[in-house]
């Protein structure tokens, strides 16, 4: 597929690029040059203040409660009470 450079440094992606990568109005494209190519590459931008929750570190600890969950090894308390008689403890 060839497009062409535009007034203002502009290109228009094909119909069927935007279509098999799924691309919408607004989405963040990350354009980048590995050696004599220019790639583009569709990224989500995450606010900084939430960027704790998608570090590699918290992520593996995500998919452990979600192995626990599965495994039947967590469990739902009703209050206080109800928590404190599961784990075994007397209400402080």
């Amino acid at each position: 597929m060839i497009t062409q450079l535009r007034r203002r440094s502009q290109i228009t992606l094909p119909s069927d690029v935007v279509k098999k990568m799924r691309l919408q109005e607004g989405d963040n494209l990350d354009i980048s040059i590995e050696e004599d190519k220019i790639v583009i590459k569709p990224v989500i931008v995450i606010d900084r203040s939430q960027a704790w929750f998608w570090s590699k570190e918290w992520q593996k600890k995500e998919l452990e409660v979600d192995k626990q969950k599965k495994g039947g090894k967590i469990q739902k308390a009703s209050g206080k009470k109800d928590l404190f008689d599961k784990l075994g403890l007397d209400k402080a």
